[in-house]
């Protein structure tokens, strides 16, 4: 089953295209946890949750009230309609993980329709699900945006590293680029070699790093190492501009 957890119609935060008008769904699902994040969410009964900066779309044991089921692409191209948009508006597709969804009918059909109105789609993926572009050539008109987990995240490494998979994603996709959540802490931690263990299965993508944060306090406290960072290693830096103009992850 498919879930649809939040759609919003905001500018895109962080990455390459920071700025950029565009319309989010935000997908239920994803096969990491990322308590290392030390992102807490409060469910309704009173739980606190840990996990990443969304965990309430990944945790659907604690947060399924929010979880909708999609039986039918329609469900999800109306959802254009309650907003007004410019044409072609640039739609990115985030969760949890939604390539969980990879080979999902209604997914791929959604995915389709996108493209046959001329939309631009980026994922925002953990680089760890493979994707079988022959199979569904929809990918191949896909932007992606390599969000693999370092250590920090607390997952294990063949878990969150899968080097067949980032170079298939890099090589076959529209386009794709690297895009790391970093912490002060981390950044003394060798840091550094990590990132290139990850980035030589993809070479000649670019890489941006941006702070860790689940909330403007935490991502402001961590953004000038990471600039220095950023300007020791010829890194991009990216910041997570919607978390420092709205002070959460919600509906922006």
């Amino acid at each position: 089953m498919l879930y649809l957890v939040e759609h919003f119609y905001s500018i895109q935060g962080e990455g390459r295209y920071t700025g950029t008008p565009s319309v989010f769904f935000r997908f239920g699902g994803c096969n990491m946890k990322c308590e290392g994040f030390g992102c807490i969410e409060k469910a309704s009964n009173g739980t606190e949750v840990l996990g990443c900066d969304t965990v309430y779309a990944v945790n659907k044991e604690h947060f399924s009230h929010n979880w909708v089921p999609i039986q039918h692409p329609h469900q999800l191209t109306s959802i254009l309609d309650q907003y007004e948009l410019p044409e072609g508006v640039d739609i990115v597709l985030t969760g949890g993980e939604p390539l969980i969804y990879a080979s999902d009918p209604i997914f791929i059909k959604f995915l389709e329709d996108l493209d046959a109105n001329g939309h631009t789609i980026t994922f925002e993926t953990n680089g760890s699900i493979g994707i079988d572009f022959e199979k569904f050539p929809i990918y191949k008109e896909c932007i992606f945006a390599l969000s693999i987990k370092l250590s920090n995240s607390n997952e294990p490494f063949n878990k969150r590293v899968r080097g067949d998979i980032i170079y298939s994603i890099a090589s076959e996709s529209k386009e794709a680029f690297f895009k790391f959540s970093i912490d002060a802490e981390s950044i003394n931690l060798g840091l550094e070699d990590e990132i290139i263990n990850i980035i030589m299965h993809a070479p000649k993508t670019k890489v941006y790093c941006m702070p860790l944060g689940g909330n403007k306090a935490e991502v402001e406290a961590n953004t000038e190492p990471l600039i220095e960072f950023c300007k020791s290693k010829g890194y991009n830096f990216s910041d997570r501009l919607h978390i420092r103009i709205w002070d959460q992850n919600k509906g922006v």
